[in-house]
């Protein structure tokens, strides 16, 4: 068995509840459990239209609100795509929550074909994610949809 299906394995297990807020912490733990070098996970929801809020977290506080238009979780908003970037002080728009972050793995989450929000994950460590670790997190993204209820997603 893979390290891939095991994680999955594991998360499955953790998420026994089908409360998105719930399942979003736990998700965010484990991740920040499961993986070296993060300094900061979580989810951010979007609410309204064309923005992002916080949602839950592990690490140090955390930029909010986030607009479409900036940054690296606004652009895995926008495009729907997975961002994953080595250098985030090369990024012009990059949105500074911890000075201490150098690479950033942001994953969008989509439910029922619209978009609920995204996971982002920074790493003080650059070059830190790298395409196993993106499909990792994305599986594992999926996971995190299908165990949980969502209330209506706005369009």
């Amino acid at each position: 068995m893979n390290d891939v299906t095991l994680r999955e394995q594991q998360l499955v297990a953790l998420l026994d509840t089908r409360d998105w807020l719930t399942n979003a912490a736990q998700t965010c733990a484990f991740i920040a459990q499961q993986f070296d070098a993060l300094n900061w996970v979580g989810f951010y929801r979007q609410r309204p239209v064309n923005m992002l809020v916080l949602g839950p977290f592990q690490g140090l506080p955390a930029c909010n609100p986030i607009p479409f238009e900036q940054g690296v979780c606004g652009k895995a908003a926008r495009t729907r795509q997975t961002q994953r970037v080595d250098d985030v002080h090369a990024v012009p728009d990059h949105i500074v929550c911890d000075a201490a972050s150098r690479s950033e793995l942001v994953v969008p989450v989509i439910v029922d074909d619209a978009l609920w929000g995204v996971l982002d994950i920074d790493s003080p460590n650059p070059a830190r994610f790298s395409t196993d670790d993106q499909h990792a997190i994305e599986r594992l993204c999926r996971v995190f949809v299908e165990a949980s209820d969502f209330e209506a997603v706005a369009a």
